[in-house]
């Protein structure tokens, strides 16, 4: 068993994101099971790192003791890939790809080339590349890892209270920071050409992430006639957020880009049906019993499949009743640590 894990993050690891909440969670698990598992918390400016943030990096680094894991979140991962190429010879590095940084929507393509350079040459330094969801692996086939020093570690979900919902207005909550990926503009045009008028929208996410993206919505929602019908909640904590998913009658999400798709999971946990695109793990979490899914981009099939749910209270139930089924079959978190443990283990074995 490994003696010593330090994992590397970008920023406070109680920050409300996907990537946060699966580091966290794998930490507490670990823990649970005798691994000796450190936090260090990186600046928050990676992964565009200001020089002094990667100085205190190297320092940060340094410190780790000789023969730890030193697992690096893929935030920090390519900003760092001359401090881990310097260091692999005494630390056993662990790259954790949520996603790699180069494939980021909305990077312009000199900043993608050079970012995805970087990746590689820290990738090619790791020891092992755990990857956190199945969508992430032909993204990762362009960096030439050896499938050998490949592990999939999924995410798992915590149980939850069913929905108890609000039926009239339909209640609908899309979560996910309002950034390019998340496709918040996209599901905004589609509610505003959908028929039905007998719907409220929150969305709750990070409103100062991406400054640009939070205007272009905010915008949008103004002049799609929707102010009365959208709240945009911002960053929200486990309470209201649990609040939010208890009033909620659908999930909805438009994202263009997912390695798995969390947050589509707690809301199968909460038993809610769920309208969403077909990108990383949602069609499998999902199926055919709890939701209507439809192709990335594609805003006339999501007003489509929007307006399906909302004219339709006999589907919505149906999907409700797939959904409670389908968060019987969730991973939970214990079974995500138990293939960490697995592969950190096996790396401690041969290291």
């Amino acid at each position: 068993m490994a003696r010593n894990i330090v994992l590397l993050v970008p920023g406070p690891l109680d920050a409300p994101t996907g990537g946060s909440i699966y580091d966290r969670r794998m930490v507490e698990t670990l823990r649970r099971r005798l691994w000796r598992t450190e936090v260090v918390e990186l600046d928050a400016s990676f992964p565009s790192p200001t020089q002094a943030a990667l100085d205190r990096a190297r320092r940060q680094l340094a410190d780790v003791c000789t023969g730890a894991i030193a697992i690096v979140d893929s935030l920090a991962l390519g900003a760092m890939a001359n401090l881990i190429a310097r260091e692999a010879s005494r630390l056993r590095i662990v790259a954790l790809m949520h996603l790699p940084v180069a494939a980021t929507v909305g990077l312009d393509g000199d900043t993608a080339a050079l970012v995805e350079d970087n990746e590689r040459r820290a990738l090619a330094a790791a020891a092992l590349v755990v990857v956190t969801g199945r969508a992430a692996l032909p993204l990762l086939a362009r960096y030439d890892v050896p499938p050998g020093r490949i592990a999939l570690v999924e995410p798992g979900t915590d149980p939850a209270p069913l929905a108890r919902g609000t039926r009239m207005p339909v209640e609908l909550l899309c979560v996910g920071t309002l950034n390019a990926a998340k496709g918040h503009e996209m599901l905004l045009h589609a509610l505003a050409a959908v028929p039905e008028r007998s719907w409220h929208l929150t969305c709750a996410g990070s409103l100062t992430r991406d400054a640009a993206t939070a205007a272009r919505v905010r915008t949008a929602v103004t002049t799609l006639g929707l102010a009365e019908r959208v709240t945009l909640a911002g960053d929200l904590d486990r309470d209201a957020l649990a609040a939010c998913y208890d009033r909620a009658d659908l999930f909805v999400l438009a994202t263009r880009q997912e390695t798995y798709g969390m947050a589509v999971a707690e809301a199968l946990a909460h038993g809610l049906p769920v309208v969403a695109t077909t990108t990383g793990a949602i069609a499998e979490l999902v199926g055919s019993e709890a939701g209507l899914l439809v192709p990335v981009g594609d805003t006339a099939m999501l007003t489509e499949a929007l307006t399906r749910a909302l004219n339709d209270a006999s589907l919505r139930a149906r999907l409700a009743e797939g959904a409670r089924r389908v968060r019987d079959r969730l991973p939970t978190w214990n079974h995500a640590a138990d293939r960490m443990a697995i592969a950190l283990a096996a790396l401690d074995l041969h290291g």
